[in-house]
């Protein structure tokens, strides 16, 4: 047998060992290292054979004008789980994600969808203490709501970098090359603006209680979603 028909064959296989069904995953992944070994074959030889990208592509989305730390936060977590960079542009309420292939739609659309679901569960958690909330300054509340998004969001990103150390979404041999065509889109955007971090005061039993039910925020619900309708708008490469 020719190697190209067999590679192409290791390839779906590898596919599908990313199934969420684990017996199909187990068989899938045995049997593509079965090939590997009767046709001795590496996975750079796999790898080499992937269709390599000729440019990278943008997708837009609307943020506001100005970026609390929690939202910087998400949209890094996510960047960095689906191998994107995420640009603001404060005059015009967007951001623009800029990715390869199907990554960076996914990411766009995962940083939406947790955007939404952060502020929803930060309206009730602050609802719920609206009596509490009563006895202290505008400034306090502000303070515990802040911190409850961004114990939130510590979670949410610590869940993305467990889910790309267990699904890497892109072979070693590409990683240089994406990362090649991603700087050069950010490039063609001229110049960006680098944000520095400052320090931030923490309410304890806000960011606290952010941490726990940011555990029970299902990343991959995002991402099922990816073929439904977003707010998001994909821009020319």
């Amino acid at each position: 047998m020719e190697t190209n028909p067999i590679i192409e064959k290791i390839q779906k296989l590898l596919a599908l060992a990313n199934s969420s069904n684990e017996h199909e995953a187990a068989l899938a992944a045995a049997h593509a290292q079965r090939l590997l070994s009767e046709h001795n074959l590496a996975m750079a030889d796999v790898e080499a054979k992937q269709q390599r990208p000729l440019s990278a592509d943008k997708v837009e989305t609307t943020v506001a004008k100005t970026l609390p730390k929690w939202v910087r936060n998400l949209s890094s977590g996510v960047c960095t789980a689906f191998d994107c960079q995420a640009i603001h542009h404060p005059a015009q309420g967007k951001m623009t994600f800029i990715g390869v292939g199907a990554d960076v739609q996914v990411a766009s659309y995962t940083f939406s969808y947790l955007d939404r679901t952060v502020r929803k569960l930060c309206s009730s958690f602050m609802k719920y203490r609206v009596n509490d909330s009563n006895l202290l300054s505008n400034r306090n509340r502000e303070l515990m709501r802040q911190s409850y998004y961004l114990g939130a969001v510590s979670t949410i990103n610590s869940q993305l970098v467990q889910q790309k150390v267990q699904t890497p979404i892109t072979p070693g041999a590409l990683v240089p090359i994406k990362e090649g065509l991603i700087k050069k889109a950010m490039s063609e955007l001229g110049a960006i603006r680098t944000v520095r971090g400052r320090r931030s005061f923490i309410n304890t039993q806000a960011y606290s209680q952010g941490q726990s039910d940011g555990k029970n925020v299902s990343i991959h619900k995002g991402l099922a979603g990816t073929g439904g309708h977003s707010s998001t708008k994909a821009l020319p490469g």
